[in-house]
């Protein structure tokens, strides 16, 4: 049921986030940046969960849209920012989210804290 409840909110969001030029999983890299400051993109990727390589393609559209900073990091890496616009986009993104959770009459700061208590507590690599 969690998987079938997190894909019809997903569709409806996808659905609004369309007019910003984001999707989901963009939202949810920018969350991470907000709360997380300058990261790897592999460190990005293990904090939401996903390969880095999964992880380039979005943060590539979101660079090019001007919502995100790369810099050069040691080696190979580059370090990940979220820009002042990104942090504006990421507050219109919620709001929307807001917009479709109201139609599930969720508490949405309730679903947040439980949602987010699972993926805390889930194991890395799932």
């Amino acid at each position: 049921m969690l998987y079938t409840a997190a894909r019809l909110v997903e569709q409806g969001l996808n659905e609004k986030l369309r007019n910003l030029g984001l999707t989901y999983p963009a939202v949810i890299a920018l969350d991470a940046l907000a709360a997380t400051g300058p990261i790897t993109q592999a460190g990005l990727a293990d904090a939401i969960h996903v390969r880095a390589q999964t992880l380039g393609p979005t943060l590539q559209k979101l660079e090019s849209q001007g919502h995100i900073d790369r810099r050069p990091g040691n080696r190979n890496s580059h370090y990940v920012s979220i820009t002042d616009a990104g942090k504006r986009l990421l507050h219109e993104a919620h709001a929307l989210e807001l917009e479709v959770l109201a139609k599930f009459e969720v508490n949405p700061d309730g679903l947040r804290d439980e949602l987010e208590n699972i993926v805390l507590k889930a194991p890395k690599g799932h």
